[in-house]
């Protein structure tokens, strides 16, 4: 390969924030045609130096250059005119614009009085929209959407650029498997148009399908880039936590207790489309010391369900939940709460967190009434309690005063799952605890939920991989549609009955199949 196809350049990329050096002379070249996987555990400096070649931050020392002449770009909106592009991890759509206001928003089509062209620009939306096979309206609400559903809309606002660099934040992290071909689709006639395109994730098994070289950082240095044929997973695992990693295997399986939840024939009705059903008829039950497994397929209602239980659709809600065989009502998140459910969400800085808020506050947030006394919060108290949990969970910060959105996703999630724990709930509720996460983080959380149940706490995770589901579950229920069509023993299970159970009839290729052996009563 020759200097010229060097499309953009990173030269000793350095950039600080408050208590912490996120890179530190960093280099990095992104060749015309080919694309380059950014590894790193979370705080690495990934997203940081990609978010500098994007215009969102400046660099603090280093140079990047665009085929060859020095840039400085003060806006992303700069970046974007010069022809780079990125898809970020954390969505940054509005939610109350449609589909097509948000592909097009800042570059609106115009009529010739100088007006919105609504139709072109819808009519463009539709067609980007059918290049990767998402099957809404171009006139839908953004804020509409499911989480997956919103990160296609990103992907296609990227493509609609016809951008000349594009940086893609974990783009698969939310995506069903359909999705994911596509997107794999996409990449390979993006390399062929010449367009160099930087790919951070997580996933190792997504390599061979679509990158050229691979890039590995740590604690906010470049490790070293090598082409992909020359790195086997286990060196680049080793490149990345600096030290060889037992590959996560489940553990002996544990005694199970007594029954704390059980669910009979939860529905849940459409808010906007009475006549259909989110959740038909799903019944389950989970006991001290287990953890119960939700594996479906985009659309299947797994969020849905967790939502449900933690009392967010009480209107559209109906069914009957028994906790420690009492029969409850869960009318709002407080009654959840009270009733000792906890929930992590699965869009952790919309829904987790409190961005603004210190870890201090965001970990004793739902403590503070036991905390109180006389009115006042027991300062030395909700710090103790802190401490505790985030020395347990490994919380990567500065001090307790640091505020969360400063932190990685990783300790992100680990403040979240720190201040639920503090409370000492009955019933875990994880809604893909995983996503966005490295693979060091991903095997400490996998440890903790193994811990948890072991010290008798009910566990319920929601995951879209099935190596993880597999991994943690020791029993998994499989949703379609809304409906339950399978549960598993833990050693009964395989990612084959998974993806069976998962997949509608109409399209599993086993038209008429039985239901999937193994079913837990």
């Amino acid at each position: 390969m020759s200097e010229s196809d060097v499309v953009v350049e990173a030269r000793g990329i350095s950039k600080s924030f408050p208590g912490v050096k996120a890179l530190d002379g960093v280099s990095l070249v992104l060749r015309r045609g080919r694309l380059t996987a950014l590894l790193g555990e979370n705080g690495a400096g990934k997203s940081t130096l990609m978010n500098i070649l994007a215009g969102v931050l400046p660099p603090d020392e280093g140079t990047i250059l665009l085929e060859g002449r020095p840039v400085r770009f003060a806006s992303p909106r700069e970046a974007h005119a010069a022809g780079i592009a990125m898809i970020f991890q954390e969505l940054n759509l509005v939610p109350q614009l449609t589909v097509a206001e948000n592909l097009f928003l800042g570059r609106e089509p115009r009529t010739r009085f100088g007006l919105v062209d609504h139709a072109r620009m819808n009519a463009e939306a539709a067609r980007l929209l059918g290049q990767l096979d998402l099957d809404v309206p171009p006139t839908a609400r953004v804020g509409e959407l499911r989480v997956g559903q919103q990160q296609i809309v990103e992907i296609a606002r990227a493509l609609s650029a016809r951008a000349r660099v594009l940086i893609m934040d974990e783009p698969t992290s939310a995506l069903t498997q359909h999705e994911v071909e596509v997107l794999y689709r996409i990449i390979a006639d993006l390399k062929r148009q010449g367009v160099a395109i930087a790919y951070i994730t997580h996933k190792l098994e997504e390599l061979p399908h679509i990158a050229d070289e691979v890039a590995v950082m740590r604690d906010g240095r470049m490790i070293g880039v090598a082409p992909l044929q020359a790195l086997s997973p286990e060196d680049m695992i080793r490149m990345m936590v600096g030290r060889d990693l037992a590959r996560a295997r489940a553990g002996p399986g544990r005694p199970r207790g007594a029954e704390v939840l059980r669910v009979e024939d939860l529905s849940l009705r459409h808010p906007e489309r009475p006549r259909d059903l989110l959740l038909d008829r799903v019944s389950f039950r989970v006991h001290r010391g287990e953890v119960l497994g939700i594996f479906g397929l985009m659309g299947a209602g797994r969020t849905e369900l967790l939502e449900t239980l933690f009392g967010l659709h009480p209107r559209t809600a109906s069914g009957a939940v028994y906790l420690e065989n009492r029969r409850v009502e869960i009318r709002s998140p407080v009654d959840a709460i009270s009733l000792g459910l906890a929930l992590a969400p699965e869009d952790r800085k919309a829904q987790g967190l409190v961005l603004d808020m210190s870890v201090l506050e965001n970990t004793s947030l739902p403590s503070l009434p036991r905390l109180v006394r006389w009115g006042f919060v027991r300062r030395a108290a909700e710090q103790e309690l802190v401490e505790r949990w985030v020395t347990r969970f490994r919380v990567k910060t500065p001090s307790l005063g640091q505020r969360v959105r400063n932190l990685s996703g990783g300790n992100q999630q680990k403040v979240i799952l720190a201040r639920w724990l503090a409370m000492s709930p009955k019933v875990l509720l994880l809604d893909e605890p995983t996503r966005g996460i490295d693979v060091q983080a991903k095997r400490e959380i996998y440890q903790w939920i193994d811990e948890l149940a072991r010290e008798d706490l009910a566990v319920i995770v929601v995951s879209s991989e099935m190596p993880e589901i597999l991994t943690v579950s020791d029993r998994i229920v499989v949703l379609c549609e809304g409906r339950k069509t399978a549960e598993f023993l833990r050693e009964q299970a395989t990612e084959e009955r998974l993806m069976e159970a998962a997949l509608p009839r109409s399209h599993s290729g086993l038209p008429g199949a039985s239901t999937p052996t193994g079913r837990w009563r």
